[in-house]
């Protein structure tokens, strides 16, 4: 077993503030990137406070996609390089946080082009994963990237969203619950079932260790404590401390599992569709932890406060609303993930295509048309 995590946590009210003394001096000048909403619920003003502090500068990229493409991340690091940025803060959900990585990679390799973003590593070549020092500051409960060293992009060039094979752990993630405040509860409840599949594909995965599953079973139970709150009951501050909380687990549990096959059809969703991320995720769990054998789908779903495989689907089939999804999209995405090796390899039993026909049809039932 390993266990190896280099992404310093802070987990706590004012984070950014607090500990601005350590990751504001990471370099001369910052590159932010985030979206427009990180403006209005205070995250970029704390980050800017504590760089200003601190006497370094910085530079505001707020145009950032959901789903950022390759192209994208090739255009914000035009921006870092004429801006001279030696480190990137990554402030928002998984799209800004991704993209903050993507492009600290490619300003280290800034002689580099676009394919240098999907090239598998060569062997002897020590620095082939060096990136600029990135800092996460999320504000959505559900990617995990803070803890992560994975990015996933748009590729317009393979119709679909994919990982980079490098690996490009932040440097400092700052965790407050205080930035979901506010936030659109669609929003959270979307990244709160992201959260869940990342606990449950790491629990039911080949890779899984005594170590990561010890992640997964105590953050399932801070989980369950507030899932109360995806079905309508309100929501305090207390609670979005706890599924921030939730979230950067799960994301530590990933770092070292991978995820497996929810996350693997979702990126056909979302790309065909548009379904936000962890939307198209939870449609996929039912029929995962289905053919995950009655042990196991016992254990995970009692961690996560559910009596039985019936109630959970009824669960996410309460919270998510249908999308319709074409007989011709389920096969490409049922196409797609019978060859993609690095997600079967993750799952700990025997996967065919009826199998994910099968778990499609759990999660869309009569909308697959």
């Amino acid at each position: 077993m390993h266990f190896y995590l280099p992404t310093r946590i802070y987990s706590e009210r004012d984070s950014v503030k607090k500990h601005g003394n350590e990751w504001a001096s990471l370099g001369r000048k910052a590159l932010i990137v985030t979206g427009k909403s990180s403006a209005e619920n205070g995250a970029l003003a704390d980050v800017t406070e504590a760089l200003e502090h601190q006497g370094t500068k910085y530079f505001v990229f707020d145009e950032t996609q959901q789903n950022p493409s390759v192209e994208h991340v090739l255009k914000i690091r035009e921006k870092g390089i004429e801006q001279q940025a030696d480190f990137v803060i990554g402030v928002g959900g998984g799209s800004p946080m991704d993209a903050a990585k993507a492009v600290a990679l490619m300003l280290a390799h800034a002689d580099r082009g676009a394919e240098y973003l999907y090239e598998k590593n060569i062997a002897g070549e020590k620095d082939y994963d060096a990136a600029l020092p990135v800092v996460e500051v999320p504000t959505t409960c559900g990617t995990g990237s803070e803890v992560t060293p994975y990015a996933i992009l748009t590729r317009h060039d393979a119709c679909i969203k994919a990982s980079l094979p490098h690996k490009i752990y932040p440097a400092y993630a700052l965790v407050d619950g205080k930035y979901l405040m506010g936030t659109k509860r669609e929003i959270i409840v979307n990244t709160a079932v992201d959260t869940l599949g990342h606990f449950m594909e790491s629990y039911i995965n080949t890779n899984a260790t005594d170590f990561s599953r010890m992640l997964c079973e105590y953050g399932l139970g801070v989980w369950r404590s507030a899932k109360n709150i995806l079905i309508g009951a309100g929501i305090t501050v207390q609670d979005c401390d706890t599924m921030m909380f939730a979230s950067t687990l799960a994301g530590m549990a990933i770092a070292h599992t991978g995820t497996a096959l929810p996350h693997g059809l979702s990126y056909y969703l979302t790309y065909e569709k548009g379904v936000p991320h962890g939307k198209a995720v939870g449609y996929f769990l039912p029929g995962y932890l289905a053919a995950s054998g009655p042990m196991i789908r016992k254990k995970v779903l009692s961690l996560a406060g559910f009596p039985d495989i019936q109630y959970f689907t009824a669960f996410i089939h309460r919270l998510l609303e249908p999308d319709d999804v074409s007989e011709e999209l389920v096969a490409k995405a049922v196409r797609g993930l019978m060859s993609n090796e690095s997600k079967l390899r993750n799952v700990p039993f025997a996967v065919t295509e009826p199998l994910l026909y099968q778990i499609c049809r759990s999660g869309f039932g009569a909308v697959i048309s």
